[in-house]
């Protein structure tokens, strides 16, 4: 007996109470549930699902995010610079934000200095209008548009600073050199609009270089306090910055440069294996995205479905159990006993009244599906009628 048929079962037995004119269905051979669409989402997708939808991996490499990340002076911008300048880029956009170097490389690179007004606004906004010429330039069959934004650590300075702000405007406290303790809900504002900009990073139909600072730093204890003699390497912006990048390139300013990670099939770099890989001393990002990455013609955008949530609330497990019940009926003599279950379920609480009005709706969907039963009994075509006529929360 299937966990559905069970709680049928236990829910239509005369001697449970409740409900002393409903009758246990006739036992018969447990069938899989049908795929027919019982007017439910929730208990289409849950139950009579949807089928196994698969594909094959393409092997395509998609258009990278690099993170070039390191101490002061190391070399960061010049890098975006000179991989302007390649010729197998096409267009190249530059956002700075609080750096102020974009106008000084004009004679290394070829790029174009995109003008805002330093308000999150606006510079999402210019975001989203590269990311527009980009899918232009990708459709036209054009090289790869390029977008750096130099740097990312001023993104999260500045997505903190708002949080603070609105903190500090919550509590009415004037002072901007106050110290404030930030609430969870405000910084999970902040994260989202990080995310908001992320999605358009990790999605851009071309390449993407991302600046940020980088240094030691105290290890911090359990306690909140800083370990003496212990320091960890940290990345200055968001947490999942690192993370979310295809490469991490460290920038130093008296040796060559590290590859700390990368998200790729072409470059034997192991986790927990291998050790950061050295560039040699004339290495240059154009050789690492389209040699090494292979990045370049046939490469697409990231295949990345972004995840709905939603809003809806959590169904109870006599919820699922009843619609798998109704999609398992066979005939309107089980549909109307599974009716009768489901309203004891209600009266006892175990469903909600939205429930109960959902499950109502299911019932008389497949009831409308299958063939009239002359045999049927009063009592239950007179139930099963009101299933289809009375608001949810009458039974109760």
């Amino acid at each position: 007996m299937t966990q559905a048929e069970a709680e049928v079962a236990r829910r239509s037995d005369p001697e449970r109470g409740p409900n002393p004119g409903a009758r246990r269905p006739a036992q018969r051979a447990a069938r899989p549930a049908r795929s027919s669409d019982v007017g439910d989402p929730t208990l289409n997708t849950a139950l009579l699902g949807a089928s196994l939808n698969t594909r094959k991996p393409t092997g395509i490499v998609p258009w990278p995010t690099i993170l070039v990340e390191g101490e002061e002076k190391s070399g960061k911008s010049w890098l975006i610079a000179e991989f302007t300048a390649d010729e197998r880029v096409g267009d190249a956009y530059w956002l700075d934000l609080n750096e102020g170097a974009a106008d000084e490389y004009a004679s290394i690179g070829d790029y174009e200095v995109i003008v805002h007004d330093g308000t999150w606004g606006s510079i999402l906004g210019q975001v989203r209008a590269v990311y527009a010429v980009a899918k232009q330039a990708e459709a036209a069959g054009e090289p790869p548009v390029v977008l750096a934004i130099d740097s990312f650590t001023s993104e999260w300075e500045m997505l903190k600073d708002w949080a603070s702000n609105r903190a500090k405007k919550r509590r009415d406290i004037s002072d901007q050199d106050a110290d404030v303790k930030v609430s969870n809900d405000l910084w999970n504002d902040a994260n989202a609009r990080h995310a908001r900009l992320m999605k358009l990073i990790l999605t851009f139909p071309g390449i993407v270089i991302l600046t940020a600072k980088g240094k030691w730093v105290a290890e911090i204890g359990p306690n909140g306090s800083p370990i003496e003699g212990k320091k960890v390497y940290r990345v200055e912006g968001q947490k999942n910055l690192a993370y979310d990048a295809t490469a991490w390139i460290q920038m130093y300013r008296n040796k060559p440069a590290k590859l700390v990670g990368a998200r790729s099939v072409h470059i034997k770099l192991r986790p927990g294996k291998d050790d950061p890989v050295t560039f040699d001393p004339d290495w240059s990002l154009a050789g690492f995205i389209f040699n090494e990455l292979k990045a370049g013609q046939g490469s697409a955008v990231r295949d990345l479905v972004p995840l709905n949530p939603g809003d809806d609330a959590e169904v109870s497990d006599a919820f699922i159990a009843f619609g798998a019940a109704i999609a398992q009926a066979g005939t309107r003599s089980e549909v109307a006993v599974t009716w009768e279950a489901i309203k004891g379920a209600a009266q006892d609480h175990e469903i909600s009244d939205v429930e109960l009005g959902r499950l109502k709706a299911t019932v008389g969907a497949k009831y409308a599906q299958l063939p009239d039963e002359p045999e049927l009994n009063t009592r239950a075509a007179r139930d099963q009628d009101d299933a289809n006529t009375r608001p949810a929360g009458a039974d109760q």
